[in-house]
């Protein structure tokens, strides 16, 4: 079982300090030797697993990426409804008033943090890069913010480069439960998937472990009498 919690200790506009009382998903024996039959259930029950964040451009997305960090893509969605309509480009973010900008991100969550990042990114990117977002794994991750996860959803849907498999909360549990992995870094997590997955399914693994993730294989109460690969998976219980 995953608990996962989050106590705010103390915080002011340009920091916030958080600490991760997250238990780990106990580690289980290798099973990658049955990756593929679980892959492909998987798929079938996911067959139209596509990103939730709604976005029409690179920019968009990176901001959109960044502000789901501890939040729900519905909950996004909501908010770069007006977000972006008020923010159209690099420039608007570069220069936006971070008190501002904290009360129209605020029910997001970490605003104050996540304002901070989103408008040193666009000030990074005026100055490093044209005015534009860039387009390699090393160019993003010079932006405040920006790790492996959200540079791998900005290249992968963005640009159409897959570099890597984004890892999230619910890919980490799951490769650990399903047996993919024993890793608990995500940056060895993303080593151990790409050793076992194609290149071009990367996107779509990450997709449909995060689908069943949030639908099935929660944190705290798996769902295994209902789950599809149930008799797959070394954690199961039932």
């Amino acid at each position: 079982m995953e608990i996962t919690g989050f106590l705010n200790i103390s915080y002011n506009h340009s920091s916030l300090i958080i600490l991760n009382m997250a238990k780990e998903v106990p580690a289980v024996a290798d099973n990658t030797a049955s990756f593929e039959r679980i892959f492909e259930l998987l798929k079938q029950e996911y067959p139209n697993a596509a990103p939730a964040l709604h976005f029409k451009n690179e920019l968009e997305l990176l901001v959109a990426t960044i502000l789901s960090a501890q939040s729900t893509d519905r909950q996004v969605n909501q908010v770069t409804q007006t977000l972006f309509k008020k923010y159209c480009t690099v420039e608007d973010y570069a220069n936006a008033d971070i008190n501002e900008f904290g009360k129209d991100i605020y029910s997001t969550g970490f605003y104050r943090q996540k304002a901070k990042h989103i408008i040193g990114s666009a000030q990074i990117m005026l100055t490093e890069f044209d005015g534009n977002v860039p387009d390699t794994m090393q160019g993003l991750l010079q932006l405040p913010g920006v790790g492996r996860k959200t540079a791998n959803i900005v290249l992968s849907r963005a640009f159409g480069k897959i570099e890597g498999i984004a890892v999230d909360t619910h890919v980490k549990r799951l490769s650990r439960r399903l047996g993919f992995t024993q890793e608990t870094d995500p940056e060895k997590i993303e080593q151990d998937l790409m050793s076992i997955a194609e290149r071009e399914e990367l996107e779509t693994l990450s997709m449909t472990l995060i689908l069943h993730g949030r639908n099935v294989c929660i944190a705290r109460k798996p769902k295994c009498e209902i789950c599809v690969v149930n008799k797959l998976c070394p954690s199961s219980r039932v």
